[in-house]
């Protein structure tokens, strides 16, 4: 137990370990008192703690502690002030072991109670409080009777204290701090958040209407909305303890602004809403008007209106017809497409904006323009004198008909009944047309009639022949002619080409005919002019038919056909690539002379008159007989086999090459320019023929020089060790004065030849201890080595230094094979 100038209060706090030095620390703070902790120091007996103010550095309080405490406190002290605090580790003796020095400054005083408690919405409470000298922060404690707890430090007066649940009762209380730490806590006091704010939503069910509703809102006993018309100074305020509420008496099309809040039992005015906007519907439309007009040749309603006072925001309008026809807009017009002649219409137009439709407009009837009059008809009961009536239009109050002569001459009728009369002459077109009228305007064009007089006959007329069989007739136009019959009679037949236009074709005649031709002018009212004269033309002359080609020879062909016309020529034509060959005769037939090998033509006859030329007869296609290629070339590739390869031939489709001799022959068959003939016989003398066949199956026989296979290659070859390093080669010949050269292939290369006849030779000075590749070929007439005999390999050993036995270690034939070495001796 130790001694202060004060009050002091003892905590001890036992521990088994041991701190090698002593250290000190503060563990807890109030306004007046200080809490200090430190490690305990091996043989210590007791700590003294003595307090020193930090500005005076006078002995404010000591105390001493036993050897088994390291915590303990120091009190009385001043509020908010800065200390040293030094804990000396003491043995038996009260001598100092160690010392530890820590600074600290105690927490501000005791604060009043907040002075005012208030909410500033349903979440938040603004509290108002006394300032404390040497206060950092504030620490402000809330409370509820539901368990709630919270701590929120703020830095000033007044202070919101946030996130709160909404109409609930809270406890609090506040305490000041600093870097010391903080004051105990004040006096509580107590505060209430109000209620929480309507959740709102609107609409207009008319144009001077809204109805708002909102959800239920606990502990609440009247609710009050507020209605501002955006644009005026109206604001309109009502109170009603429902959850849904109508404004009647509104503007129509303007905005409102609406927001609204709650009251609690203790009559204090919750959190207000959000505004919200809404529109009342538009009004009703006034001052219809309705016109036509006509857009992309299709009658409309042009239909217009206004509004009997400004609206807000965007309109649209809907315009409907009990005829079916629609149109929406966003502007005062509107255009109903299409619409009908004759018809009655009834119109109305609803103005809408987001709040919806409004109230239609009064309906309003109009009455488009009068159809056309139907049922034309013109009647001349005396010449010159026309009448053209008519069927009477619904809603038409008057008439005009439209008469145009065929000189350009124009006229017109007025009338409010169904007919009219006026002058008329012959030999004209009178284009005629009705038009009815209302106070809309006037019908469209209906029907027009033509009234034509007799036409007359028509002059200048002249028949061309214009193809073999085609006859062109022109004249020049009539009066009062609307259509023209032509005639052409050749006394077996009639042909009729009936037209509008001044000019006919008449086709598919008869070849080599005369014909008689008449124009006869014609209207729908008055018939056909038949007094008209006759004009003759003859056709062109039939062409040449059943056409055949026979060869006289390999440069000739008679063409023959069959001869139809009265009188004409016939000309032949052979075209080909080569060019065109021709011949003339007035009778049946003609020959083409001067034709070339392989070539191709289309033979065609043509007949000439003094009428024209007739159509050219069906095509034979003619082909000579085919080329012989030029040149041929036979090279021999093995012993039994030889490439055979030749120039083009104009004309040929395919070839057979042949070689022939007493000893056997061989040919090919190909459509290419070579080939491959085996089965071959060596040093033989071959004639050399070939078959050159058409694509039609001409053939041309062709013989070319001969051919000599060259000599065959040697057989039963043997190399043989003879006197020290000599070797000799001996073979099989097939007779005859055949030369051989023989070559040796290895580390040295060895040759040697023979003289006609002879089947053997020797190589001397031959390296041992090698393998050799040896080929005997014989020699052409030129010297030149055949390249096609196989080659043998040999092992030459060696005895010492000389040539020791000679091993046959196969044969290799140009591909490279080789076979199982023999050996020989």
């Amino acid at each position: 137990m130790g001694a202060s100038k004060g009050l002091v209060t003892l905590v001890l706090l036992y521990i088994c370990t041991q701190a090698a030095a002593l250290t000190v620390s503060v563990f807890a703070t109030t306004s007046k008192s200080k809490t200090l902790r430190w490690t305990r120091h091996p043989g210590a007996g007791s700590y003294l703690v003595t307090v020193r103010e930090k500005s005076s550095s006078a002995v404010t309080a000591f105390v001493q502690f036993g050897a088994n405490t390291v915590m303990g406190t120091v009190t009385p002290l001043a509020p908010n002030t800065v200390y040293d605090f030094t804990v000396e580790a003491l043995d038996g003796d009260q001598l100092r072991l160690d010392v530890a020095v820590v600074e600290s400054s105690t927490a501000p005083p005791l604060m009043d109670p907040i002075q005012k408690v208030k909410p500033m919405d349903s979440e938040t409470l603004i509290v108002e409080f006394n300032s404390v000298t040497g206060a950092t922060h504030y620490i402000v404690r809330v409370q509820n009777a539901d368990g709630f707890y919270r701590e929120d430090t703020v830095y000033s007066s007044p202070a919101e204290i946030a996130s709160l649940a909404a109409y609930t009762e809270y406890t609090l209380s506040i305490m000041a701090g600093n870097s010391g730490g903080r004051s105990q806590p004040s006096l509580p006091a107590t505060g209430k958040t109000v209620l929480p704010p309507l959740q709102l939503s609107a609409s207009s069910p008319s144009n001077d209407s809204i109805v708002v509703s909102w959800d239920l809102v606990d502990d609440a006993v009247q609710y009050t909305l507020s209605v501002y018309e955006v644009g005026s100074n109206n604001t309109v305020t009502q109170n009603t303890t429902s959850t849904d509420l109508t404004i009647s008496g509104l503007d129509a099309g303007s905005l409102y602004m609406i927001m609204g809040y709650g009251w609690d039992p203790e009559q204090r005015k919750g959190e207000g809403s959000y505004y919200i906007n809404q529109t009342t519907r538009p009004p009703m439309p006034v001052s219809i008007n309705v016109s036509v007009v006509m857009a992309d040749d299709l009658a409309g309603l042009s239909v217009s209106w206004e509004l009997d006072q400004l609206v807000y925001g965007h309109i649209e309008y809907h315009v409907i017809s009990d005829q079916n026809p629609t149109c929406n807009s966003t502007s005062s017009l509107c255009i109903l497409s299409p619409v009908g002649c004759g018809e009655m219409h009834t119109i109305q137009v609803t103005a809408s904006n987001e709040a919806g439709p409004g109230h239609p407009s009064m309906p309003f009837d109009f009455i488009t323009f009068p159809c056309p009059p139907e049922s034309l008809a013109m009647d001349e009961p005396v010449e010159a004198n026309c009448t053209l009536s008519w069927d009477t239009a619904p809603y038409a109050d008057s008439y005009m008909a439209y008469i145009k002569r065929g000189d350009g001459t124009e006229e017109t009728c007025n009338t409010t009944s169904n007919n009219c009369t006026y002058h008329c002459q012959c030999g004209y077109t009178h284009l005629v047309s009705v038009f009815a009228f209302n106070d809309a305007g006037s019908s469209p064009q209906g029907p027009v009639i033509n009234y034509t007089t007799v036409p007359c006959c028509p002059e200048g007329v002249a028949v061309t022949l214009v193809s073999t069989e085609t006859l062109e007739i022109t004249w020049a136009p009539s009066q009062g002619a609307e259509l023209y019959e032509t005639r052409a009679a050749d006394g077996s037949e009639v042909i009729l080409c009936n037209d509008t236009a001044p000019v006919c074709a008449l086709s598919d005649l008869g070849c080599d005919s005369p014909y008689s031709v008449v124009v006869s002018p014609c209207n729908d009212v008055s018939g056909c002019n038949r007094a008209c004269g006759a004009h003759t033309r003859d056709t062109a002359p039939c062409m040449p038919t059943n056409m055949q080609l026979n060869q006289k020879n390999s440069s000739c062909v008679t063409v023959s056909w069959t001869e139809n016309n009265r009188a004409a020529t016939s000309s032949v034509s052979a075209v080909g690539v080569e060019g065109t060959h021709t011949c003339i005769s007035s009778g049946s037939s003609c020959d083409l002379t001067g034709l070339p090998c392989g070539s191709i033509y289309d033979v065609t006859a043509v007949a000439t008159s003094a009428a024209g030329q007739s159509l050219p007869s069906y095509s034979e296609t003619l082909e000579t007989e085919p080329c012989c290629p030029v040149s041929l070339t036979v090279d021999q590739a093995t012993q039994a086999m030889t490439n055979l390869s030749w120039s083009h031939a104009p004309g040929a489709y395919s070839f057979m090459a042949s070689l022939w001799s007493p000893r056997g022959h061989a040919r090919c068959h190909t459509q290419d320019h070579h080939c491959l003939v085996g089965c071959i016989t060596c040093g033989t003398n071959y004639t050399v023929t070939m078959e050159v066949h058409s694509h039609s199956g001409r053939s041309a026989n062709c013989t070319y020089q001969g051919f000599s296979s060259s000599a065959c290659c040697p057989s039963g070859i043997k190399l043989y060790r003879t006197a020290e390093n000599s070797l000799r080669l001996h073979w099989r010949t097939a007779g005859g004065n055949t030369r051989y050269a023989a070559e040796m292939f290895g580390s040295s290369n060895y040759t040697c030849t023979t003289s006609a006849g002879e089947s053997g030779c020797e190589v001397a000075d031959v390296q041992c201890g090698e393998v050799y590749h040896v080929i005997v070929s014989p020699l052409t007439a030129d010297g030149s080595k055949v390249s096609f005999c196989p080659q043998r390999i040999y092992s030459v050993t060696c005895i010492g230094s000389d040539v020791g036995t000679v091993i046959y270690r196969g044969k290799r034939s140009v591909a490279e094979q080789t076979p199982a070495a023999i050996q020989h001796t």
